[in-house]
């Protein structure tokens, strides 16, 4: 396959980029996950969280910041680049970054939005300090506390985490670790990348013969077992993690075949629960490119690795549609994470 040409990407982005733009600053629909001490905590969502109270729930607001963010950094010469920034800018005001800190930093809050909410924040702030943009120097500032909280919660928490979560939605442990650490490394913030490498293994260095067959469960937007190979790419020297990747997939073809992995199909992508399949191939494609990049370059299972992250990639851009507010309202990000590389750049 062909790379495709920055403009066709700037083209290919469009539709996706309107999505978001329709629903960052559409507060309901709105999911609420959000606890209660007494009825002075009852409000509506945008005096919460004035900056994340769009896209149906506060970690789609968040990545689809990130989006944005991402979209206007890459391509400013995009027709979509300049509403992003406006977008943006009405979005990060002093006054909000102080009052989502406030309403995260509350004691009983401790495990709002851990790991998934959190480890894309962490990913919004990377983002906005690759960026040069002279109005994102001010957005980075006032982030900063945001992250600094996000990151310091993951590691009290992984510190304890006994064993990892190896669901397929929200609460996975290795798709969090993988967007933390490279924040991490963004970020220059060593001690935290050393606890989340020296986590990874612990967790993860002495599995094998991954259940990928079990793959998926039927609320799946994340694999357990490609998230978690995604991961140690990131932790491993290339000759470290071929060995590693042939006890935890054995069965990885070194014939160029793409059928060792089938693309998901989505039932009714009007059911918020099951659109998350649509999800699920497009971050397979992302984590079985990421996968390829972590292998030295003759590594026979290559062919076969890339050709499964094809047929996902292109079933799920095919699949996807602006027919549903259940899709649409966090799938752009997804998309503009696979097709822009991020995480392997």
């Amino acid at each position: 396959m062909l790379k495709p040409t920055r403009g066709e990407l700037i083209d290919l982005m469009a539709v996706y980029a309107d999505w978001v733009l329709e629903s960052i600053h559409r507060e309901y629909p709105n999911h609420v996950s959000h606890s209660l001490r007494n009825a002075k905590d009852l409000a509506e969502p945008r005096q919460h969280t004035p900056i994340f109270y769009g896209c149906y729930d506060w970690h789609s607001s968040v990545h689809s910041h990130w989006m944005l963010v991402r979209l206007a950094r890459l391509f400013p010469e995009a027709p979509y680049a300049d509403r992003a920034l406006d977008s943006l800018a009405s979005s990060f005001v002093a006054d909000g970054f102080e009052a989502e800190f406030d309403y995260l930093n509350a004691d009983h809050r401790q495990t709002f939005e851990r790991p998934y909410g959190l480890a894309w924040l962490l990913q919004l702030g990377s983002e906005l300090r690759q960026w040069s943009e002279e109005r994102a120097r001010n957005w980075k500032i006032g982030i900063e506390p945001l992250e600094t909280l996000a990151a310091d919660r993951l590691a009290g928490w992984l510190g304890k985490l006994t064993y990892p979560i190896r669901s397929g939605e929200h609460s996975q442990t290795a798709f969090a670790m993988g967007l933390a650490l490279d924040w991490s490394r963004t970020a220059d913030e060593a001690t935290f990348e050393t606890l989340l490498i020296e986590r990874a293994r612990d967790y993860f260095l002495s599995d094998c013969e991954a259940p990928l067959a079990w793959e998926p469960s039927g609320h799946d937007f994340l694999s357990p077992c490609l998230a978690e190979a995604d991961l140690m790419r990131r932790c491993m020297d290339p000759s470290d993690f071929g060995d590693w990747l042939e006890r935890f997939m054995p069965f990885l073809p070194t014939t160029g075949e793409d059928n060792w992995l089938a693309p998901v199909q989505v039932s009714d992508p009007a059911d918020p629960k099951l659109a998350h399949l649509d999800g699920l191939n497009l971050s397979r494609a992302w984590m079985l490119d990421g996968i390829a990049t972590g292998l030295s370059p003759d590594d026979q299972r290559l062919p076969s690795i890339c050709a499964a992250g094809l047929s996902h990639r292109d079933t799920a851009l095919a699949s996807i549609t602006g027919q549903h507010y259940e899709g649409t309202h966090w799938l752009g990000s997804f998309v503009t994470y696979l097709v822009t590389a991020r995480g392997i750049e």
